[in-house]
């Protein structure tokens, strides 16, 4: 019997071979980094865009570190904490992957958070450069808080696909709501909320370990982005390889159709036709 395969990722004008998204930062060196993410199978990155994260302190790029010819690069817009300057960092991203030729030049992640301490999107300033960057033809990922209604107005606003924190930036606390993802899930994919089946919803941040990208898999996630997970761990390349597993798993497991959970015991074999002794005895 073949093994079931889990098939690509649509989101917007890309598809993707992996549901797993990783990022580039934090690594201790670039070889680190090139064998995680080959580890995570894994055929898109996300790259900040903002210069004093895209260039080291040599003036080295990151996308020099990157075999360009087989990922695809989703640019973000880290750092920023209002829409003006998200909106240009996109633009900047934009023609900087149009000049390489990268696929990825049509679309953006945004970010605009809220404060230094919590990293958690500002609302207002999210929903008003999604709607700029949608009139200006991009394909706009929204990094968004757990809260199902302003996952719903992002969506509303031309949002390509919105992408829930499971967690803050960087906490590894894994899906610290896991009711308010379902709930998300549930508008953003019913057509009965204004939603599609086919909508993608990504989660993004947070998770820590393999479980962490599983359950998010298992909730109904079309795929998970991470990046502190995998880069801060003592080993990134085994995690790296970890973590494809759990989110392959995941995304199986959530379709294998699970057993009922039941307050008392089901025996595996039937009770009749027990043997009470053996033969000869």
């Amino acid at each position: 019997m073949t093994e079931p395969a889990v098939p690509p990722l649509v989101v917007g004008p890309m598809t993707l071979r992996s549901r797993l998204v990783v990022g580039t930062g934090k690594y201790i060196d670039g070889t680190t980094m090139r064998a995680a993410i080959a580890a995570s199978g894994a055929d898109c990155v996300t790259v900040a865009v903002r210069r004093e994260r895209l260039f080291n302190a040599e003036g080295r790029s990151l996308l020099d570190e990157l075999p360009l010819d087989q990922l695809t690069i989703l640019p973000n817009t880290a750092g920023c904490f209002n829409a003006d300057d998200a909106v240009r960092i996109a633009r900047l991203g934009r023609d900087l992957l149009e000049q390489l030729g990268n696929a990825g030049s049509s679309w953006v992640k945004l970010e605009v958070l809220g404060d230094r301490a919590t990293l958690l999107p500002d609302p207002i300033g999210t929903l008003e450069a999604c709607r700029e960057l949608v009139n200006d033809g991009f394909a706009v990922l929204c990094y968004s808080s757990d809260d199902p209604i302003m996952a719903c107005r992002l969506r509303d606003a031309g949002a390509t696909s919105v992408m829930p924190a499971g967690s803050p930036i960087g906490t590894g606390r894994g899906i610290a709501n896991p009711a308010a993802i379902r709930i998300i899930l549930e508008l953003l994919k019913s057509p009965a909320h204004g939603g599609s089946p086919d909508y993608p919803v990504i989660v993004d941040a947070g998770v820590g370990t393999p479980s962490d990208v599983t359950l998010a898999m298992e909730l109904g996630a079309d795929g998970v982005l991470l990046n502190t997970g995998i880069a801060h761990a003592s080993d990134p390349v085994r995690m790296a390889a970890a973590m494809r597993l759990g989110c392959d798993a995941g995304w199986l497991g959530a379709r294998a159709g699970r057993i009922a959970k039941k307050l008392y015991a089901t025996a595996s074999s039937p009770w009749e036709g027990t043997i009470t002794s053996i033969p000869g005895e």
